[in-house]
Parts: C-alpha cells; sequence; structure tokens
C-alpha cells in the first residue's frame, strides 16, 4: 500500500492561514492608503431622504440625527485639518446642507445644528441663505427659543442687506427674551427699510408693554430718535412735492418753513439728508462710549 503523503491537518490550517493573512494585508494596505488620501468630499457619502430615514428609524430619530450631525463636524474638521496643513480642497457644501436639513427633519430640537449653521455655515464658508433655511424651520419647532431669530435677523441685515426680514426677526427675538436691544434693532431696520411708521408704532407697544424703568427709557430715547427722524422725512417729501426737487439739507427745510426748527437727536448726533435724500444721523442711533479716566498710578 502506497505510502499516505497528505499533510498533517495542522499544517494545513497553518498554510491557509498564512495565505488568508498574506490576502489580507496586501489588500487592506492599499485600501487604507486610499482613505487616507482620497478627496475629503467624498467621505460625507449619499445619505438617504430625510423621509426615508423618518421612516426607518422608528423612535431612533434622535441618535441617527446625531449621527448626521457628527458626520458633517468630523467632515469639516477633517477638512479644516487639511486646509491647515496646505492642502487646499473644496468643501461639498451642498451635501453639508442636505445632512443637516435631513438632520434636523428627525430631531428639529437638536441646537447643535442651528450653531453648526451660524457659525460655520455663514462666517466660513458665506452660505447664508442654506444656515438661515435651517434657522427658520427650527424655529417652527423651537418656539421658546430667542436665539434662532436672533442668529436670523443678523444674516438678514448683516449680510443679506434685506431690512424687513432683519425686522421681523429681531421683533420676534425681543419678544421672547424681553431684550431692549432687540427690540431696538427691530426699530432701527424698520426704520431703514424705509417703515419709519411701522418702527414708530412698535416701538410705542414695546414701551407701552415694558416693565423695568431702564428698558423703558432705552425704548424712549430710540422711539424719539425715529419720530425726528420721521418728521425730518415728513417736512422733505413736502418739499419734493411743492418745488420738484429734493431739499438739500435739514437746514434747508427750516429757511423754508417746512420744519420750525432743526430736530435735536436724543444720542447727541446731528440729523442730514445723504445724497439719496434719506434721514441720517451722525450718531447713528446709538449713545457715544463714555471714555473712562484711568486710575492714577
Amino acid at each position: 500500500m502506497a505510502a499516505n503523503r497528505s499533510l498533517p491537518r495542522p499544517i494545513v490550517w497553518s498554510v491557509s492561514a498564512g495565505i488568508l493573512v498574506a490576502c489580507y494585508l496586501a489588500l487592506i494596505f492599499p485600501f487604507a492608503r486610499y482613505l487616507h488620501q482620497k478627496p475629503v468630499q467624498e467621505k460625507l457619502g449619499v445619505v438617504p431622504k430625510a423621509e426615508f430615514l423618518q421612516l426607518v428609524s422608528a423612535d431612533q430619530k434622535q441618535l441617527v440625527a446625531e449621527g448626521l450631525t457628527l458626520k458633517v463636524l468630523l467632515y469639516f474638521g477633517t477638512l479644516a485639518e487639511k486646509r491647515n496643513n496646505e492642502l487646499q480642497l473644496p468643501p461639498d457644501y451642498q451635501a453639508m446642507s442636505r445632512l443637516l436639513h435631513a438632520a434636523v427633519k428627525l430631531d428639529p430640537y437638536n441646537m447643535d445644528d442651528y450653531y453648526f449653521a451660524q457659525s460655520i455655515l455663514v462666517w466660513d464658508v458665506k452660505q447664508i441663505k442654506i444656515a438661515n433655511a435651517l434657522l427658520e424651520y427650527g424655529m417652527k419647532y423651537r418656539t421658546w427659543d430667542f436665539y434662532l431669530p436672533f442668529f436670523a435677523g443678523f444674516n438678514y441685515g448683516y449680510f443679506l442687506k434685506d431690512y424687513p426680514k432683519a425686522a421681523s426677526n429681531y421683533m420676534r427675538a425681543a419678544e421672547l427674551s424681553k431684550n431692549p436691544l432687540f427690540a431696538t434693532l427691530a426699530g432701527r431696520y424698520l426704520n431703514d427699510a424705509g417703515q419709519s411708521d411701522l418702527a414708530i408704532a412698535y416701538l410705542n407697544t414695546m414701551v407701552l408693554s415694558a416693565t423695568n424703568p431702564s428698558i423703558k427709557k432705552t425704548l424712549q430715547v430710540r422711539l424719539e430718535a425715529l419720530k425726528k427722524a420721521r418728521s425730518i422725512e415728513v417736512a422733505a417729501a413736502a418739499y419734493a412735492k411743492a418745488t420738484g426737487i429734493p431739499a438739500e439739507s435739514v437746514e434747508e427745510l427750516v429757511r423754508q418753513g417746512y420744519l420750525p426748527e432743526v430736530p435735536r437727536d436724543p444720542y447727541g448726533g446731528k440729523f442730514y439728508l445723504d445724497p439719496d435724500g434719506k434721514v441720517k444721523t451722525t450718531s447713528n442711533y446709538a449713545s457715544p462710549v463714555k471714555k473712562t479716566k484711568s486710575a492714577p498710578q
């Protein structure tokens, strides 16, 4: 009988395991190198629509939403790290927006998404409209939160120059927070939007409802300034209608009898007409900063 030349089973197993390990190493190192070197934007991947995620996540919507938010934060963090190492890669803003929108639809109460939208999408990547869309969606749910309309109001006024929307958001922030700063900003943006009458009516209401004496005084000063500016607007409109040309200065309106005197700015500035005929003040409706004397050495 011929001798059985087959190798012992332990040796066969060892050889097979060695082959498998070699194959694994041959695959894993190139794959790991690819993951490390591939563009950052690929790492966001494809995420199903929010409606589908809402359906399949069942009672785990909050957990899934946190996972999507974390995905965006890690993506942007990786991008920033590579940027510091002088590797310039354009971020995938659309994918970031898609993920954040999906996250807030799953859990509209998670403040992290709105903070990220305001701090990164607004300032770093200048996607103001995308950020505002998230903030306005969140306002439907976080109805008590004055931060969201405050953020949106700032974005509309500072970046987009949409003063009516800036004013309406600041009005909402003022009503929620009872903060006089938001009320004065709302009045200011209404005035900038050419809605002086609405600004005056709004501040009148805020003054009547204010219970804190210092808040009431702050609002009253703003209200007085806007009323003075409005009187100049009315006089300038009457002058232009009568003469067919715009007035060159507030002083001219006084000389021609359209104003009894030059109105006094309660903030200490001086009212004037800009080249477009709009009423402005050198104080910019803000009290001057008082300089304090330094203590003797």
